[in-house]
């Protein structure tokens, strides 16, 4: 059981049907608050939406490309008639692909772009727009978006992806001093998850191995732990506790 009471929050969070966004999902949901999950994954995110109310939270799906302007605004717009409301929004979707800068590819390097930069953008801007006195939810809330270690570390093979995280990083700082400016009642935070066993973690820890940086996935994985204080990764769950952490609004009612 959560050590956060959040019945009565409604939240929306993308890239929930599988991963670290499908962690987060099932720990808001365990704290009270009712979700969206909001994912390009249609079946799985419909799966995973009716897994979590199966274990007794109140969870739904809504198809969202987060790259998509028209995307966000009919999700919000869902997520709201849905929930009755919106306070908490989790910007978790997002890719990594590895390369070496001597092989990026111009493609792989705007789909980056555009789910971890543009996506986190659009997902503060309809936020914030819900959630602001004059919008359709009204009433504050909270904007957690997802960077990661990659942007405080220089980690080799994820180059563009650690720039995508710093842009992250950026535009939370900025979206909380407009937000506090203008009062909209609106707190924006990021969390900097390191690498998790997921199946994006794996998936790195195979790539980096794969074009030479490291000489198996297991050393990718011990040098990681080595500049990571508790000497372990991390997991979902260390990832979900920190959104719930955050997900109450500013006036804490």
């Amino acid at each position: 059981m959560s050590a956060f009471e959040l019945t009565g929050r409604k939240a929306l969070v993308t890239g929930g049907a599988r991963g670290l966004g499908e962690a987060m999902a099932s720990a808001l949901a365990a704290a009270g608050a009712s979700v969206v999950i909001a994912d390009v994954l249609e079946e799985l995110g419909t799966e995973t939406a009716q897994r979590l109310s199966t274990g007794g939270g109140d969870v739904s799906f809504v198809r969202l490309d987060v790259t998509d302007d028209d995307s966000w605004a009919a999700a919000i717009d869902a997520a709201v008639r849905t929930l009755g409301g919106l306070d908490v929004l989790v910007n978790n979707a997002g890719v990594e692909i590895t390369s070496l800068f001597v092989d990026l590819d111009a493609d792989q390097i705007h789909r980056m772009l555009e789910v971890n930069v543009l996506g986190t953008a659009l997902g503060i801007k309809h936020g914030l727009r819900a959630m602001r006195p004059e919008g359709a939810a009204g009433a504050g809330g909270s904007i957690v978006n997802i960077a990661s270690v990659a942007e405080t570390i220089a980690f080799p093979g994820i180059g563009i992806y650690s720039a995508t995280k710093s842009a992250v990083d950026r535009m939370t700082r900025v979206a909380a001093m407009e937000a506090g400016k203008l009062g909209y009642g609106v707190r924006v935070n990021c969390i900097y998850p390191g690498l998790v066993p997921t199946e994006m973690g794996a998936g790195l820890a195979n790539d980096v191995a794969r074009i030479g940086l490291f000489e198996s996935p297991d050393a990718a994985v011990g040098a990681v732990v080595e500049q990571t204080p508790s000497g372990r990764l991390g997991t979902p769950e260390d990832m979900a506790d920190a959104v719930v952490f955050l997900a109450p609004t500013p006036r804490g009612s």
